[in-house]
């Protein structure tokens, strides 16, 4: 294998496989990036045998070929190799060794074989559907802060993505829960994704295909399968396992018979909610609201740092009403509303509080009280 590659592009590759890599690995050939050079690409393979990535970019090839090298070391060296620098990538005969050179730079790698990487299989993509990024952006930041750490309710480490009704049309619906709070979060079914399976798509891949759409504008075909899940767009292909589990019912969690409505203007509420609670405990993070009419009082208290009290112009005309939520998980909702105003649907302070952007019907938030 020999070919010449710009810093920039290879950097740039390099930066999406190798987040897949895991730093500390029993199986020595999944610390390698696998390279694989053939008409005037160079394609780049990466994976830790639940996720796969693959990049293709454009690289002066003298001669075909494939080799793995330690990808982390690699991406290090071309991080800090100049700006505007040309790279040579040279195998040996037998394949154990490439040299790479930049300038007066040279590198000797050891390489593991080529047979012995992994390849993930596709499999039968049953259906398939074309989203634009944005939206899919927008599905993955509305709902994956909710999604769940506890590695013993396994089924609830990702984000559950179906097809789904609303009010009689069909939606794209994407719910994430970890017992505390839910986000629900629709938009129109995409052409081809009729009677597609219920998916959950862990953490990690939800983290990597959020990272990889940042940088285009194109839409991104996603194409699936009842245990894996494959995002494609431009020039690279993300292929991940699904979890295998049930997601619980989440319509259950959704109250219908909240008849106290409370609306007031986000920004002013994220604002006060995020000052009062640097007096709240670290560990319990609780804050109270006090709904009166017209108005929302927010307290906290702690033994150690004191207390604290702000009042927020609302419209309100229920009963009073006071209500304890954790101070982070009520920020993080508020922080994904983009309108203007945001509307609390409460019943009584133990029951669960139904959170929605005024402006916006497509988000459902619901937070869970907590006693202060």
């Amino acid at each position: 294998m020999k070919l010449i590659i710009e810093r920039a592009a290879l950097l740039k590759s390099l930066g999406h496989v190798q987040s897949v890599v895991e730093r500390r690995n029993t199986i020595p050939i999944l610390s390698n990036v696998r390279l694989d050079a053939a008409k005037k690409k160079l394609s780049l393979i990466a994976t830790d045998m639940d996720i796969e990535i693959v990049e293709s970019t454009s690289a002066e090839v003298g001669k075909a070929g494939c080799t793995t090298v330690p990808a982390h070391t690699l991406y290090d060296i071309v991080r800090k190799l100049p700006d505007g620098a040309q790279v040579e990538i040279v195998s040996s005969s037998d394949g154990s060794q490439i040299v790479l050179t930049a300038g007066r730079s040279r590198f000797n790698f050891s390489c593991l074989p080529v047979e012995d990487f992994p390849a993930m299989t596709d499999g039968d993509m049953s259906h398939s559907f074309k989203l634009p990024a944005a939206d899919l952006k927008s599905l993955i930041d509305r709902t994956r802060f909710a999604i769940s750490t506890e590695e013993t309710r396994y089924y609830l480490n990702g984000i559950y993505l179906h097809a789904a009704k609303s009010e009689g049309i069909s939606v794209l619906r994407a719910v994430a829960t970890d017992g505390h709070r839910l986000a629900r979060v629709e938009l129109p079914l995409p052409k081809g994704a009729t009677g597609m399976p219920g998916v959950i798509i862990p953490r990690k891949a939800v983290a990597e295909v959020r990272k990889l759409i940042e940088e285009t504008t194109s839409d991104v075909e996603v194409g699936m399968s009842d245990s894996k899940i494959k995002f494609r767009f431009g020039n690279v292909a993300l292929t991940s396992k699904l979890i295998d589990g049930t997601f619980p019912d989440y319509e259950r969690v959704i109250p219908t018979g909240n008849d106290k409505v409370l609306e007031a203007e986000c920004k002013l509420m994220f604002n006060a909610v995020d000052r009062v609670s640097a007096i709240s405990s670290e560990k319990s993070r609780s804050i109270k609201m006090g709904c009166d009419k017209g108005l929302v009082t927010l307290s906290a208290s702690s033994p150690e740092a004191g207390s604290a009290v702000e009042e927020v112009e609302a419209t309100y005309d229920a009963g009073t009403l006071e209500i304890g939520f954790n101070s982070r998980y009520l920020l993080e909702i508020l922080g994904q509303i983009e309108g203007d105003a945001v509307r609390f649907t409460m019943a009584d302070a133990a029951s669960p509080t139904i959170m929605r952007d005024v402006a916006d019907a497509s988000a459902v938030y619901v937070l869970m009280p907590m006693r202060v």
